[in-house]
């Protein structure tokens, strides 16, 4: 069986979530006794803890909402590319070295080690120029290991803006710290959530086959 590299943050209490933004709780509704055969919870949480996939009307008013979305991008050949600590923006000279024969699909590591456990106000983003860049290239979804493809600060959201205009998906909050260089099969599939700016996903990567494998898929 290939390899699988689970590149989800663990979710529950205390994970991080943007400042203002709904943290995750959870409470029992029915717990097992005599009387009752199951435990039964309710989870009150934003679609943006862990890791999560954005609906274009994350940064739009008119956009579709994330359970009406194709899920064709979020399935499928990608390449994990390294960019550690190279500075508050992706661009696209950090990525240069790997983007021959990209598939449709490109994740970026900006962290040593992803903090899983903490709101990181100094995250690093794609530079909105890397976003233009890398959909010339043909790429259809975009991944990073930090809360935001835009600066925390940001009110003009440009690389948001970017994917809403070139039709590219994104994924944020991947923990991609064990995860070599090189390309692989994303699975990572939100919800059906009819009305909803987000999903959260359970993202893996699966090692590709010897011959190649998935990386004849678009």
């Amino acid at each position: 069986m290939n390899r699988i590299w689970d590149i989800s943050p663990p979710v529950g209490p205390g994970s991080p979530v943007f400042p203002g933004d709904t943290p995750y709780t959870q409470e029992w509704s029915a717990t097992l006794t005599a009387q009752c055969p199951v435990n039964v919870s309710r989870i009150t949480l934003s679609p943006h803890v862990g890791a999560h996939a954005d609906a274009p009307l994350h940064y739009g008013a008119d956009g579709t909402a994330i359970g009406a979305m194709d899920l064709a991008p979020f399935l499928g050949p990608c390449r994990v590319i390294h960019a550690i600590g190279k500075g508050p923006l992706v661009r696209a000279e950090h990525i240069a070295h790997a983007l021959q024969q990209l598939p449709a699909r490109v994740l970026v590591r900006t962290y040593v080690r992803a903090p899983v456990d903490r709101w990181d106000p100094l995250l690093a983003s794609y530079a909105p120029e890397t976003i233009e860049q890398l959909a010339a290239l043909g790429v259809k979804l975009v991944g990073i290991d930090t809360a935001s493809i835009d600066p925390a600060e940001s009110k003009d959201l440009p690389s948001h803006q970017a994917i809403r205009r070139l039709g590219l998906r994104v994924l944020e909050n991947l923990v991609l710290d064990e995860v070599p260089e090189g390309d692989y099969e994303l699975i990572a599939l939100p919800l059906k959530l009819m009305t909803a700016d987000a999903s959260p996903v359970r993202a893996v990567l699966r090692q590709l086959q010897p011959d190649g494998g998935a990386r004849a898929a678009s």
